[in-house]
């Protein structure tokens, strides 16, 4: 009887400890799926995370093949394959897996800024930019058991690149614009001085006109270049907005330009649609804008006769104002590169001639889109040229 009471208890125990085995085993599965659940909703927080970055993010492991990438690395290579590929394969440049490489032989950061003179991204998407300029940021990642990894960072540095290019630019050729002058000054000083030129008055004075000339070029170069500098600092460029005439803004023009009109023998036709039109806008830049202009046409076309015609037009909210003149015009291969800055065309002028600025344009296209509007420039050698200009009227 002992016998069999022994016997159903160890049975009872069996079954209690298999019992407890099973919940403690479906509790553990239990915890497994809670747990995949946890990590795939961390993944998923993880990725929303990393694709709302507005830069390629990459995660490559150990043989170098790429693991994840967000959004904007997939955005830039337009269809093609990323998971799964290697960093030599993903990127089209060996320039740009270079850092990556080495970042995971090494398993120290490294980063590297390269240029690209084509017109595609490090990744292959076909882009409109040109030259791009790009940083390659790498570092490996702490490992979690999981195999090493390393992060990748694609940041699209081209908005700086070009603006440090305009920046280099614009200082080497202000530099040259200024030297220019400066040396031919120095040289009629030296004459002046060194060689008893003040003793014959017709030479002296020859040589004070042409230093007279170049000195007033260096003022205006200065002074287009301080109106550029300000309308190129966002905090500077505050518009005077008012309505006032265009008329007597064009008039205006004309009279500090009367002595050029005349000696060039230049007509001004004015004509506005109705007389008093009014345009709201900065006055002292317009009356900029349509200076520049007339004396531009002046400059390019010094032989007698020439006329320029000021038109202006209000229609659908928008005032339309162009600037015509009938002289020789800009060759088509020009035309593209007019608003450059210290671009001149030139292939007409004699060597005596006292160059431009080579801002004016720039100026006139600052300015206008300073105020929201446009402006094309159309020509045909030998018969016209126009400049036109869309702007919105704020009190219409």
């Amino acid at each position: 009887m002992l016998d069999i009471l022994l016997i159903v208890a160890l049975i009872s125990l069996t079954g209690f400890v298999i019992v407890q085995q099973r919940q403690q085993q479906q509790a553990l599965r239990i915890q497994e799926v809670r747990n995949r659940e946890v990590r795939k909703e961390a993944l998923r927080e993880r990725d929303q995370l990393l694709d709302a970055l507005g830069d390629a993010f990459l995660l490559v492991n150990e043989t170098s093949q790429i693991v994840f990438a967000n959004a904007c690395a997939r955005k830039l290579v337009k269809g093609r394959r990323l998971i799964g590929r290697s960093i030599i394969e993903a990127f089209l440049d060996d320039k740009l897996s270079v850092a990556i490489m080495k970042c995971i032989r090494t398993g120290k950061p490294m980063q590297e800024r390269v240029t690209l003179h084509s017109t595609y991204t490090p990744l292959g998407a076909a882009g409109d930019q040109g030259v791009s300029a790009w940083v390659i940021d790498a570092a490996p990642l702490a490992s979690d058991g999981g195999g090493a990894l390393t992060r990748v960072v694609i940041r699209d540095v081209t908005a700086e690149y070009q603006a440090d290019q305009v920046r280099r630019d614009f200082v080497a050729n202000a530099s040259h614009e200024l030297r220019t002058p400066m040396s031919i000054i120095n040289g009629y000083l030296e004459n002046l001085l060194d060689d008893d030129v003040l003793e014959d008055p017709v030479t002296s004075r020859k040589f004070l006109g042409a230093m007279r000339k170049h000195g007033q070029r260096i003022s205006r170069l200065v002074e287009d270049m301080l109106v550029i500098s300000k309308m190129e600092s966002g905090d500077s460029m505050i518009l005077n907005q008012e309505a006032f005439a265009i008329k007597e803004c064009v008039q205006d023009v004309c009279d500090r330009l009367e002595s050029m009109l005349g000696k060039q023998q230049a007509e001004v036709v004015i004509d506005m649609d109705p007389d008093d039109l009014e345009l709201t806008g900065d006055r002292f830049y317009w009356t900029q804008i349509i200076f520049n202009l007339v004396e531009n046409a002046l400059k390019q076309n010094p032989n007698p006769g020439l006329q320029v015609v000021i038109k202006a037009r209000r229609n659908d909210g928008e005032v339309t104002l162009s600037v015509c003149d009938n002289g020789v015009g800009i060759p088509a291969a020009d035309l593209p590169y007019i608003f450059k800055r210290f671009y001149r065309v030139e292939k007409h002028h004699s060597q005596s001639e006292i160059k431009g600025t080579g801002l004016g344009l720039s100026i006139v296209r600052r300015a206008i889109d300073a105020h929201g509007g446009t402006i094309d420039a159309v020509s045909v050698p030998g018969q016209q040229t126009c400049f036109t200009m869309v702007v919105p009227d704020g009190d219409h």
